[in-house]
């Protein structure tokens, strides 16, 4: 992260460098990118931008006179790649993961000071005098991460890697590594070839968002009451019934219906299913 930008309409824009080195954070990597990489990153995020699904941007991507060396396919085949480096923007870069890694590690009192932050900067609509605030921002997160599957969905998008680490807690599309659009309806599609046990194939998304949700869940547990604690759960319960309500929605819309008939779900599995034996 290299700053915070706000531009002439006011909005307020993280900037981040992917691919310029080593971090405290890199863990075993080298912190770079290679070209081809960046320039799928920048030109999807661009895309999913302009059809209207919540994402970073790309700002800027410059090519690096250094060399990288990796395995594409995973297949022991090292070969040497151009490097390159992309300037991101997001309204916010903090993850799921960011509240799970805290919790975990048992440092409650900076989980609370890094929640506050994230509900004053980017949900206005919670008061920050209310004690029911954690719930409140936890409804939300179900309801838009729910809302930002179904749009994926809708455009037959496959993130490739969907993680705690990789879900944006404002509920947009951040982190494009191994992603991939379908050609053709499969379920069964699976963009990243190191997934061997095709857990994040397209046909999971869904349910792999339930589980990063529970995951917030329990990072948020110490910071509610038994009561709170009772009603978070019963929103959780609620995230497939937000998903389901908001594909339909955007399946309808792609195939014209209007109003509302018993069978328009029946119509919609109907033409997945025809797609898939084409």
């Amino acid at each position: 992260l290299v700053g915070v930008y706000t531009n002439r309409h006011g909005e307020r824009w993280e900037l981040q460098l992917k691919g310029s080195g080593k971090t405290p954070y890199s863990r075993n990597g080298d912190g770079r990118a290679v070209l081809r990489s960046s320039v799928r990153e920048f030109l999807c995020s661009e895309a999913m931008h302009y059809l209207g699904i919540p994402t970073s941007r790309a700002a800027s991507l410059v090519v690096s006179d250094d060399d990288v060396w990796r395995d594409q396919f995973y297949n022991g085949n090292i070969k040497k790649e151009r490097g390159a480096i992309v300037l991101r923007l997001a309204k916010s870069w903090f993850r799921i993961g960011s509240l799970e890694i805290l919790t975990h590690s048992g440092e409650l009192d900076l989980i609370r000071r890094l929640l506050d932050f994230i509900i004053q900067e980017h949900f206005p609509s919670i008061a920050m005098n209310d004690s029911n605030r954690y719930l409140e921002f936890f409804s939300t997160v179900v309801s838009e991460t729910a809302n930002l599957i179904a749009l994926w969905m809708s455009v037959g998008f496959a993130h490739g890697v969907c993680n705690t680490d990789n879900f944006s807690l404002l509920s947009i599309t951040i982190d494009y590594g191994p992603f991939g659009f379908m050609d053709s309806y499969d379920p069964n599609f699976v963009p990243n070839t190191s997934d061997d046990e095709r857990r994040y194939k397209i046909g999971n998304q869904a349910s792999v968002g339930l589980f990063n949700l529970s995951k917030l869940l329990q990072a948020l547990k110490p910071l509610l009451d038994p009561k709170q604690k009772q009603l978070a759960s019963q929103i959780l319960e609620g995230y497939g019934e937000h998903y389901h309500s908001r594909f339909t929605e955007l399946f309808k819309t792609k195939l014209g219906l209007l109003g509302e008939n018993e069978n328009d779900n029946f119509l919609i599995a109907f033409l997945l299913k025809v797609s898939l034996l084409c």
